[in-house]
């Protein structure tokens, strides 16, 4: 299912840039704060659900129970709360649905360019469809456009690629009809793409090696969450979904500080709950043990052991070495070693992209991201009347999106009671104690740090990276906040 609406209007209060969870967010939490206000979504792809319409790959789902992952306001009453991609793509449509927004979204529309004039207080967005331009004036823009490139990803330069015979593919553009049917498949990657495609290609591939440079952390845990579906059992769906949600965050937090704070007793607690799930004499110190610590990178999650079942069936395997090249018929490795491959899979990562590329100026100055300070970590300094979504590195994406869009609407209702037309973060007092933007050393992120903004010592220019932290943070009323002017 997917919008057609042609976008023509002049001039709405809000712009809501993307069409999948946060966007969606955004919109439904406006159009239920504030129904008086006029707002649009522009969706670049052509079809909604960003994240969940992308990835085709065998096995797609979410890496966060759904009970976290979805909507605040929308209870999510699957069995299962660790759920695949179209089971979430569906349920953002429902959600659409439901919300009658299905006549504010128009797909194949891509924001270009914002430019902020002060003099009028307005945002002057040029929106491209089908090579043609249009210009839109808003008074306030939430860039819900996530983090990565849709139509590029990151895949090095393997030496001798261009000798390999099969198909070499990026999971980003995995084409659903591909088959793969008793092929050699070799994955290269350790992240959560990596353990996910392989036990999925396990069941109906000869053989599926994963080759990793060096291992990441990984957790298994059950797909279906036995309270959540007690709860429903002899509650309402919404009370049912709440509990297990607080449930939930509270232990994704409770599991995340402890990793930080005694970072040594949490590897070996990790390392020792999978040994049980690996074949008798399996190398877990050289496969599945890091030289990080945890949640210095994501930590993955295989739902139901189905990586370890895979392991065990001698359908999957895992191979911890370094290319050395490519050859007609499969990998040479550095150890001297050598995989077959009828068919090698890049699952290397994603190409970052900043609120989505689009071209933002202030008052004709070109916006300098990198010199830029983050402000609750929905916000850029010196940026007027723009919010963007950021979900969270440590905990599910949709937690920090919906606080965002919550503290977007309290600014709303504030600024409308004191005829304020806009808001804007300034700078933390000292700019030279600085942090990156995101506290994760993934090479996805080490990769373009140099393009993202920063992050003060101080609140509230410091990411808490902290769920009940950031409730407190955003619900305050906005005229108590430290460094935001109104005007």
């Amino acid at each position: 299912m997917t919008s057609t609406t042609l976008f023509n209007q002049n001039a709405v209060d809000v712009l809501i840039v993307g069409a999948g969870l946060s966007g969606i967010s955004a919109a439904a939490h406006l159009q239920r704060t504030h129904p008086d206000y006029s707002f649009h979504i522009i969706e670049s792809r052509a079809n909604v659900g960003g994240t969940w319409d992308l990835f085709k790959y065998p096995g797609i789902r979410s890496d966060s129970d759904m009970h976290t992952l979805g909507f605040d306001f929308k209870p999510w009453i699957a069995n299962k709360s660790i759920a695949d991609g179209p089971s979430i793509k569906s349920y953002i449509e429902e959600t659409i649905t439901e919300q009658a927004l299905w006549p504010k979204i128009s797909t194949e529309h891509r924001v270009t360019a914002a430019h902020w004039h002060s003099d009028r207080n307005r945002w002057l967005v040029t929106i491209e469809h089908q090579d043609q331009q249009h210009q839109v004036e808003c008074k306030f823009l939430q860039l819900c456009c996530g983090y990565y490139r849709y139509d590029s990803a990151y895949k090095p330069d393997y030496p001798g690629e261009s000798d390999f015979q099969g198909p070499i593919i990026h999971p980003q553009f995995w084409d659903p009809e591909f088959d793969y049917t008793d092929a050699s498949v070799v994955v290269i990657g350790s992240g959560a793409t990596a353990v996910t495609l392989v036990p999925s290609l396990a069941e109906k591939a000869r053989h599926v090696t994963m080759l990793q440079r060096s291992p990441t952390y990984v957790v298994s845990r059950p797909s279906s969450d036995k309270f959540a579906n007690a709860l429903r059992a002899i509650l309402p769906n919404s009370w049912a979904y709440f509990i297990t949600r607080m449930k939930n965050i509270g232990l994704q937090q409770f599991v995340y500080q402890r990793c930080r704070r005694y970072p040594e007793n949490a590897k070996r607690m990790i390392i020792n709950m999978l040994r049980p799930l690996v074949p008798a004499g399996f190398d877990v110190d050289k496969h599945f043990t890091p030289s990080y610590t945890p949640w210095e990178q994501r930590l993955c999650l295989v739902p139901d052991a189905d990586l370890f079942d895979a392991i065990h069936n001698n359908k999957a395997s895992i191979v911890t070495d370094t290319i050395k090249c490519f050859d007609s018929t499969g990998i040479q490795l550095d150890s001297g070693d050598r995989l077959d491959a009828d068919i090698i899979v890049s699952a290397t990562g994603l190409s970052l992209l900043f609120l989505g590329g689009i071209d933002i100026q202030v008052d004709n100055q070109s916006l300098d991201a990198p010199n830029r300070f983050v402000y609750k970590g929905c916000m850029l300094s010196g940026v007027p009347n723009l919010t963007y979504a950021m979900g969270y590195t440590n905990a599910s994406w949709t937690l920090k999106c919906d606080l965002t869009h919550r503290y977007f609407n309290r600014l709303l209702t504030y600024m409308k009671a004191q005829n304020r037309d806009s808001f804007v973060p300034g700078e933390p007092d000292n700019t030279d104690a600085t942090e990156g933007f995101l506290d994760l050393n993934s090479g996805y992120i080490k990769r373009y740090e140099h393009e993202l903004p920063k992050q003060s010592t101080q609140s509230p220019w410091k990411l808490h990276q902290n769920y009940f932290k950031d409730w407190w943070a955003l619900r305050r009323n906005p005229a108590n906040d430290v460094g935001l002017t109104f005007r």
